[in-house]
């Protein structure tokens, strides 16, 4: 159950997105963005929540689940309340693109972007079209240094 999680993270790393670090993440995806219903929602929430209740509710503290999970849930009356209040938040996506504005606050076609001129840069630079080596008598010490720290370690 954590091929979205996965996916999210691989994103922000590719893009130098940040994620938001207070929301709880479960589920998997299809090869077409499918987000797809999981076992035990209800048990992740409550563990989530218990969580987020002992260090304090804050408010932006939340889990994302499938939305076709959502019917599923048995949530005990203090999550419940909590939910009611604000002061915990059950998100619901059908789809990866929903997860990835949810975690990054950004659309999801400027997250893609990001990732996909980045990637182009990797491309480049790993094809020898990138930013040319600094051919100064500077430049060529560090590289030679560095070679040279390599292989004493």
């Amino acid at each position: 159950s954590a091929s979205v999680a996965e996916l999210l993270a691989l994103l922000s790393s590719i893009s130098g997105i940040p994620l938001k670090q207070n929301i709880a993440i479960t589920g998997t995806l299809n090869q077409r963005g499918d987000y797809q219903p999981i076992g035990a929602a209800t048990e992740k929430i409550e563990g989530f929540f218990a969580l987020c209740a002992q260090r304090g509710l804050t408010g932006d503290q939340g889990v994302l689940i499938p939305e076709t999970n959502l019917l599923d849930l048995n949530l005990r009356p203090e999550v419940v309340d909590a939910v009611a209040r604000g002061l915990f938040h059950v998100w619901t996506a059908a789809r990866v693109d929903e997860a990835i504005e949810l975690f990054t606050g950004q659309p999801a076609a400027q997250v893609h972007e990001r990732v996909k001129t980045r990637l182009k840069e990797l491309d480049d630079a790993g094809r020898g079209r990138g930013p040319k080596p600094d051919n100064s008598w500077r430049g060529r010490l560090r590289r030679w240094w560095g070679r040279g720290r390599r292989k004493a370690e």
